[in-house]
């Protein structure tokens, strides 16, 4: 990923303006850093089918590291979870404001549209790739789950409701990196099967979160923990050794399904995908 690192940095938004700090908080949760999780995936798919499209799918990878990014920024606002520490350091709303992290959040959504508007690929593939981006990390996607999210939140779910509360909030946009990576190499018979296997992995990505922020410190995990008390986790729900069964199944079927991918997608997806299929076994 130190290309896609090194792409991020050169293409980081700009904004010339009177405003004194609007361009330097633009960028700075995106310096920050991260698991860039989304990006690799994408680019995973692109490098198991054409090598040679990597550089221009670094666009359509940047512009899902930007969505989200902002969706990190609203997270962390007062009025939602209120966190101090994202990827290590001080949010937006704690250096500068509210006003500040909000516009900023509202700046890199749209700029992430832009971004896939010029993508250096034929306009039919653009089309498809901003259509999976705003459904998967929109109004019923994304921001659907983070709704759901807020307002349950003293009200206890029942595991199925969670599970598509976070199926929303966080499977959907790991299951569109996916897809996209599909779309760019026109791998049309694939773009379902990867969605598909990236709603389960999504759901496990979140399990294991709400398993890490019971058991991490707020500087191991570079954000806010033992903060989901009130929260619909599955942790909160079912207990550790519930939630550590659900992940393991899941781990293991995702596994399997790894194992049925052909070669070069299997070769290409496998060194990150097992380090986060386990990370909670870690």
């Amino acid at each position: 990923m130190q290309k896609f690192e090194k792409f991020l940095l050169d293409n980081l938004p700009v904004s010339k303006s009177i405003h004194p700090h609007y361009e330097k908080a633009l960028q700075e949760m995106l310096i920050a850093g991260g698991k860039r999780f989304r990006p690799a995936l994408l680019l995973g798919v692109v490098r198991a089918y054409n090598t040679l499209m990597c550089d221009s799918a670094r666009h359509a990878a940047l512009a899902i590291e930007l969505l989200h990014t902002y969706s990190l920024i609203h997270d962390d606002l007062p009025a939602m979870d209120n966190s101090p520490l994202r990827r290590g350091k001080p949010t937006l709303h704690v250096v500068y404001d509210e006003v500040t992290a909000i516009l900023v959040g509202d700046a890199l959504n749209t700029y992430a549209f832009e971004v896939l508007a010029n993508t250096p690929f034929c306009d039919a593939t653009r089309v498809k790739l901003i259509r999976e981006l705003a459904s998967n990390g929109g109004l019923n996607g994304m921001v659907l789950g983070q709704a759901i999210d807020c307002y349950f939140e003293n009200s206890p779910l029942d595991i199925v409701d969670v599970k598509i509360l976070h199926t929303n909030k966080t499977a959907k946009l790991i299951a569109a990196s996916l897809k996209m990576g599909a779309i760019i190499v026109g791998r049309e018979d694939l773009e379902d099967v990867l969605y598909n296997f990236g709603i389960k992995l999504g759901l496990l990505f979140q399990i294991q979160d709400d398993i890490l922020d019971l058991t991490q410190s707020s500087q191991e995990a570079g954000k806010l923990t033992h903060n989901d008390g009130d929260k619909n986790s599955f942790v909160t729900l079912i207990g550790l050794e519930e939630t550590m069964k659900e992940a393991n199944t899941l781990a293991d079927e995702l596994t399997l399904e790894l194992n049925d991918f052909d070669e070069n997608l299997k070769n290409e997806l496998s060194s990150l995908l097992r380090k986060y299929i386990n990370r909670h076994r870690n």
